[in-house]
C-alpha cells in the first residue's frame, strides 16, 4: 500500500531562507472557498499588488514599479480563501534548477538540510516543506516546480501550457512557461487545482493505463531507480514503451536551444540596456543566448513541432498517463562539484523536456526516500489538458 506523506515539523520562517529578504507583507483572503484556513507563499516572478516583482536579481527589481495588481492565479487563491504570508526567493532571473541564489542566498531544504532545495522555485519549495506556508505558487519552465518537489519531499504541478493565465508573470521562455504550485499532501495539491484551474470542462475519465518510460528509468541512477519502480508495480502490472524517439541529447538541446531563443527575446533587451549585476553560475547562461545561430533555432523549432504533434497523436490514440522518476538523481549536495551539477542538469533537464516541450501536464508524487531518508520523486504525465483528471488519479494512488 502506497502510504501518503505526512507532512514534516514547522520550521522557523526565519530558519528557512525561502522569503525575499526584508520585511513580508501579508495579504489576506478576500473570499472564501476550498482553500479556507490555508497559508500561500508566492515565487518572486509572480505578481503581487503593491509588491515589486523582484526576479530574484536586484538590478531587475530595482527597474520594475509596484505590481498594480495581483496575477490571475494570486488573486484565485486569495479568493478561495487562502492568505498569502510572502513572496519567496527565485533562483536568479528563474536560470537555474538547483535552488541557489548569488544574492538572496540558498534556502533550506528541511527534508534534506545538506543538500539543495532544486530551483528555480526553491523559496516556495522551502516554505511548503519546512510548514511555513500551506500551499505554495512557483514557476515551471524546464522543472522548476518538478524538481524542487522532488528534492523537497513534496508533492508538485506543473499544468498543461496554456491552462492557468501567464499574465504578470515575469517572461522567461513563454511557450515553456508554466504557473505550478506545491503542497505537502494530494489532497490540498488537488484542492488548489480545482481553483486555478476553475472553469475546467473536464470530466471525469476511466482509470488509465500507467506506462514506464523505458528511456527515462534507463537514465536514472540505479538506486532512484531501485526505490521508485517498485511502487509503480505495486500500483498495477504497468506497461512498459518508449516514447521519446529520440537520443536524449537532442531533447536537451532542442530545450536549451529554444528555450533560449525566448530569453533572448524577452530579456535580452533589458540586458543589454542594463547590463545587470548577474552571479558567477548565472551571467554565463545569460551570456550564452546572444550568439544562438537562426539555423539552429529553426532547425530546433522544426523539431519541437514534429515530436509535439507525434506526442499529443500518440495520447489521443491510445489514452495512458506515463510515470518516470522526476529527476534521474537524488538532490544534490550543497557543496556538490561542478561535474555532478553538470550531470544533473544534462540528465534532468532531458527528461523534463518530455513534457515541457509538448505542453503537458506533470505531477510530482514525494513517496520514496533513498537508504539514507533523502526524498526522491516520482512523476506521472498526462495528455494536455488532462490537468484534472491527473489529479484525482494522484489522490487514489497516494492514499490506496
Amino acid at each position: 500500500m502506497t502510504q501518503a506523506h505526512q507532512p514534516e515539523p514547522r520550521i522557523a520562517p526565519d530558519a528557512l531562507g525561502a522569503f525575499v529578504p526584508g520585511p513580508r507583507r501579508e495579504h489576506a483572503p478576500t473570499g472564501q472557498g476550498p482553500l479556507d484556513g490555508l497559508s500561500l507563499a508566492v515565487k518572486d516572478l509572480i505578481d503581487v499588488q503593491g509588491e515589486i516583482t523582484g526576479g530574484g536579481n536586484p538590478d531587475w527589481a530595482a527597474s520594475q514599479t509596484p505590481a498594480l495588481r495581483h496575477s490571475p492565479a494570486v488573486a484565485a487563491c486569495l479568493a478561495a480563501g487562502a492568505a498569502l504570508v510572502g513572496k519567496t526567493i527565485t533562483d536568479e532571473m528563474a536560470f537555474s534548477l538547483e535552488g541557489e541564489n548569488a544574492h538572496h542566498g540558498t534556502p533550506l531544504n528541511p527534508r534534506a538540510p545538506d543538500r539543495l532545495p532544486g530551483g528555480s522555485s526553491s523559496g516556495s519549495a522551502s516554505a511548503v516543506a519546512g510548514g511555513a506556508a500551506d500551499i505554495a505558487l512557483g514557476t515551471d519552465t524546464g522543472g522548476s516546480v518538478r524538481v524542487p518537489a522532488s528534492f523537497c519531499g513534496l508533492f508538485g504541478m506543473r499544468p498543461s501550457h496554456g491552462r492557468i493565465s501567464l499574465a504578470d508573470v515575469m517572461p522567461f521562455a513563454p511557450s515553456l512557461d508554466t504557473v505550478g504550485w506545491f503542497a505537502r499532501d494530494a489532497a490540498t495539491l488537488r484542492r488548489t487545482g480545482q481553483v486555478l484551474l476553475k472553469g475546467s470542462t473536464e470530466s471525469d475519465t476511466p482509470t488509465l493505463p500507467l506506462v514506464m518510460l523505458d528511456e527515462a528509468w534507463a537514465l536514472a541512477d540505479a538506486d532512484v531507480a531501485d526505490a521508485l519502480a517498485p511502487i509503480v508495480q505495486a500500483w498495477a502490472p504497468a506497461h512498459r514503451s518508449d516514447v521519446f524517439d529520440a537520443p536524449m541529447t537532442d531533447w536537451l538541446l532542442a530545450y536549451q536551444v529554444l528555450q533560449g531563443d525566448e530569453i533572448r527575446a524577452h530579456l535580452g533587451p533589458w540586458i543589454q540596456a542594463t547590463q545587470p549585476r548577474f552571479g558567477t553560475a548565472i551571467a554565463p547562461r545569460f551570456a550564452s543566448v546572444f550568439s544562438l545561430d537562426d539555423a539552429e533555432i529553426a532547425r530546433w523549432q522544426a523539431w519541437r513541432t514534429r515530436h509535439t504533434h507525434r506526442l499529443h497523436a500518440l495520447m489521443a490514440r491510445e489514452p495512458q498517463v506515463w510515470v518516470m522518476p522526476t529527476s534521474p538523481v537524488a538532490p544534490l549536495m550543497r557543496n556538490a562539484s561542478d561535474e555532478q551539477r553538470a550531470d544533473f542538469y544534462q540528465r534532468t533537464l532531458a527528461l523534463c523536456a518530455l513534457a515541457g516541450m509538448a505542453g503537458l501536464p506533470q505531477i510530482t508524487l514525494p513517496l520514496a526516500t533513498l537508504a539514507d531518508g533523502t526524498p526522491i520523486g516520482l512523476s506521472l504525465i498526462g495528455a494536455h489538458g488532462t490537468d484534472l483528471p491527473l489529479l484525482d488519479l494522484a489522490v487514489r494512488l497516494t492514499y490506496r
